[in-house]
């Protein structure tokens, strides 16, 4: 079971996930979404699409844009469509 906690919050919790580029994609029902807010943040990568960010409020603290997924994926990461990574201090176990 993987989880990703951060200020003491546990953020997602699963072990259906799927690795990519050493990033652990939780599913999108595994996310605790109380603690996440849409950020206005979008990068691109060329295999996998635009990803999308959130932001992240727990225990009165922000991590700005530390989660990201992609809405809607090219073919080669149908997989992880809808699915969050983690980084910015996040803390990922596996």
């Amino acid at each position: 079971m993987a989880k990703a906690t951060w200020n003491d919050v546990v953020l997602a919790e699963s072990d259906q996930g799927v690795v990519v580029e050493g990033n652990y994609y939780f599913p999108p029902d595994s996310i605790n979404r109380e603690y996440f807010k849409e950020s206005a943040k979008h990068t691109t990568c060329p295999w996998k699409g635009v990803a999308s960010y959130y932001t992240i409020e727990a225990n009165g603290e922000q991590n700005v844009d530390a989660a990201w997924y992609y809405p809607e994926t090219k073919d080669a990461a149908n997989n992880i469509k809808g699915h969050v990574a983690f980084g910015s201090g996040v803390k990922v176990e596996r």
